[in-house]
């Protein structure tokens, strides 16, 4: 799947699950006439019959989705990932393996996603959260730290795209990251990130590890130590990390350019790396204030 989708190894190990527990209770419903339990985990499927993937039809692709609403609390994206990875499967097994004559899952209707404003910082919430770097006493990790949240805040980076910069990434004011799918970009970096680098970089440990970010054992830090510091920091300024995550920086990074820098959707998502647009529309979304504004400037509301 991963060759045929071009998706990144994460995306790909997302599919495998989804239909590697599809497959199980396929196995367990064509075996038994009711369930005994809910726990189908444990049921082997490496010797999964062919002649299953042909007797599948869309009532048992139905029955599988209720299944999963009656006993796991997934969200609504988690529940259209999985009737989408559904989908790519039978499409697989019918067009390049060959395997079935119709598709089961052709008029299985995708779970809608609710949609849903993004959470974020504000410009001074922004800016305390950066501040609160500045009582560290170790130096190393002060400059380490704040370089991480103003690239966060800056960039808006993914948290898997910023632990992987390695330092020949970084040209002047210009950044290579690699985002999903494995797809290049090139970020430009402001002055706040140059600086931020450069100040860390005169501090940073001698090493031969190329990573840019490195952990008190001088090796790549890893996405769950990056996260922790985040989350300190966010702990410090006063803010919910149950809210409040390295993700929120980046809705944060973009929410902000497009309030205060007037940035075009299509750039922002460029910078985003976002493969569709219409992802980068929640961005658009408008506070209470501008809606209040927006009523007031009514030329008949003096009236």
């Amino acid at each position: 799947m991963e060759t045929i989708k071009g998706r990144s190894p994460n995306t790909t190990k997302e599919y495998g699950y989804d239909i590697s527990k599809f497959l199980k209770f396929i196995t367990y419903r064509f075996n038994t006439k009711e369930f005994v339990n809910n726990n189908i985990d444990n049921i082997d499927i490496s010797n999964f019959p062919e002649e299953y993937l042909k007797r599948i039809q869309l009532s048992d692709i139905h029955s599988y989705l209720a299944f999963l609403d009656r006993n796991y609390n997934d969200s609504a994206t988690t529940r259209a990932r999985k009737a989408s990875s559904i989908r790519s499967f039978f499409k697989y097994l019918l067009n390049i393996r060959k395997i079935i004559d119709s598709n089961p899952s052709e008029e299985l209707e995708i779970p809608k996603k609710q949609k849903r404003n993004p959470v974020y910082l504000t410009l001074d919430e922004s800016i305390r959260l950066i501040k609160s770097v500045q009582n560290v006493e170790n130096e190393i990790i002060r400059k380490r730290d704040q370089a991480i949240l103003i690239l966060f805040l800056n960039c808006g980076m993914r948290l898997s795209e910023l632990s992987n910069i390695k330092l020949s990434d970084i040209k002047d004011d210009t950044l290579k990251v690699i985002g999903k799918g494995d797809k290049e970009r090139t970020i430009y970096l402001n002055k706040s990130c140059n600086t931020a680098i450069d100040e860390y970089l005169k501090v940073r440990p001698e090493t031969d590890d190329e990573f840019l970010f490195l952990s008190i054992r001088k090796s790549k830090m890893s996405n769950r130590a990056i996260q922790r510091r985040v989350d300190y920091y966010l702990e410090l300024s006063g803010f919910d990390t149950t809210i409040y995550s390295t993700h929120k920086l980046r809705h944060t990074a973009a929410t902000l350019m497009y309030k205060h820098g007037d940035v075009d959707i299509k750039i922002l998502q460029e910078i985003l790396g976002h493969t569709s647009v219409a992802t980068t529309q929640i961005y658009t979304h408008v506070d209470n204030e501008s809606l209040r504004s927006a009523i007031n400037k009514n030329p008949l509301g003096d009236l």
